[in-house]
């Protein structure tokens, strides 16, 4: 008898979206086929999938211990968030070789389904960084006797979605800063920098419009320039190390010695980066956008705001409030008010009262008593007859000044 061979071992998932990459959130459930492909015939043991989700962190220092003494201290860490394991064809136990319980698959191609569900607490976005990483997988495993098992690991991509619609990620971030530069015992003019965004969350490709204005009373040329950056940071036994890299970043005109540079939304594109990793206890992706004035032969003047980089986008009707008090603030601070040049006139008199109106309110009323009698005098007349008179024309230009008095104080003589 001729034994058959394994041709292929396969995994696929049930994508629950339309560009066919496997995305999932917590709580969602992994569906999908493991394929196995034989030619002739084979037994088998088992047939596995081990499911698991896990986030690690390592890196390694270099110490000094003496003058020829040195080690290596060694940092890692390690948060699991599932480990699911399923049999598909077969039983536990793979370490026998008897001929029991043994499963023969025929020759040609067959599929075996598995299905497990996320764990409703929330999970890290996948992620991979310089020292530490988030992944997520699942591994087929073909257990035959007397060979050697065959296997197979496919990655999946988890999101923990951030919605950027939540009023903390909608208010403005601003801030102000001065520098002023000293050369020996002479200190020049100082250089200020003002600089604000609409909000806080934004997703990638979204633009970033900044708002600055930067002024230089020093005696050197300047260039205001803004960046965003992503620093990650990882934790291991009390230890952090952090990295910080460029993902976007501008540059505005160079300013001269008592010229000030104003950007008025001045726009700046977030490429596609990976979302802000919030709630992972060992690994945390954070973003910054970085308002500065690169100042030759000084210190840089900066000004940093956070950024959050979300899942869910910003929605084009959600969020009215917070949005609109927003661009108002937004407008009111940097753009100005403008009112127009002359005020509205009022409605004329024949808007507002009618010819019926008047005539009726000088009818003469009957009197009941000798209080009503005594309003038909001479002064309920005139009241009457000017209740529904019009009010005189409208003029931008009093029409009665104030004239002026000889007894005002004069102002005094400097």
């Amino acid at each position: 008898m001729v034994l058959g061979k394994v041709k292929s071992l396969t995994i696929s998932f049930d994508c629950l979206n339309d560009s066919n990459v496997p995305v999932y959130s917590s709580g969602d459930t992994v569906s999908g086929r493991v394929n196995l492909e034989v030619t002739g015939e084979i037994r088998v043991k088992s047939l596995k999938i081990h499911a698991r989700g896990h986030a690690k962190v390592r890196w390694t220092e270099s110490r000094n211990a003496g003058s020829n003494t040195a080690y290596t201290q060694n940092y890692t860490e390690e948060v699991e968030y599932f480990n699911h394991k399923d049999i598909l064809i077969g039983h536990e136990r793979d370490d026998d070789n008897s001929e029991e319980g043994l499963h023969t698959i025929h020759s040609g191609r067959h599929e075996y389904a598995f299905s497990f569900e996320l764990p409703q607490t929330p999970l890290a976005t996948s992620f991979e960084g310089r020292h530490g990483s988030v992944r997520y997988w699942v591994k087929a495993e073909l257990h035959r006797p007397w060979l050697l098992p065959v296997k197979l690991k496919k990655e999946f991509t988890v999101f923990e979605h951030i919605d950027i619609n939540t009023p903390s990620l909608l208010s403005p971030q601003a801030g102000t800063k001065e520098k002023t530069l000293c050369c020996w015992f002479c200190t020049s003019g100082p250089i200020s920098l003002s600089a604000k965004i609409e909000r806080k969350g934004y997703t990638p490709g979204e633009s970033i419009q900044i708002f600055a204005e930067i002024e230089n009373c020093s005696s050197r040329m300047v260039v205001p320039k803004a960046a965003i950056y992503q620093t990650q940071a990882f934790y291991a036994k009390g230890k952090m190390k952090e990295v910080k890299q460029l993902v976007a970043s501008l540059r505005g005109e160079s300013l001269s010695s008592g010229k000030t540079e104003t950007w008025n939304g001045k726009v700046l594109k977030i490429p596609p980066v990976s979302p802000s990793i919030l709630d992972c206890s060992i690994i945390r992706v954070e973003y910054s956008l970085m308002v500065y004035v690169d100042i030759p032969g000084a210190m840089d003047l900066f000004l940093n705001l956070p950024l959050v980089i979300g899942t869910i986008p910003l929605h084009p009707f959600g969020s009215r409030t917070s949005s609109v008090s927003s661009q108002c603030s937004m407008n009111m601070n940097w753009l100005g008010l403008t009112l127009p040049e002359r005020p509205e006139a009022p409605p004329s008199y024949a808007e507002v009262v009618t010819e019926e109106q008047r005539q009726s309110s000088l009818a003469p009323v009957a009197a009941c008593d000798d209080f009503e009698r005594a309003l038909q005098g001479p002064l309920f007349a005139y009241i009457q007859e000017f209740r529904f008179l019009p009010p005189p024309l409208y003029s931008e230009i009093d029409p009665n000044p104030d004239q002026p008095t000889d007894d005002r104080p004069s102002c005094p003589s400097r």
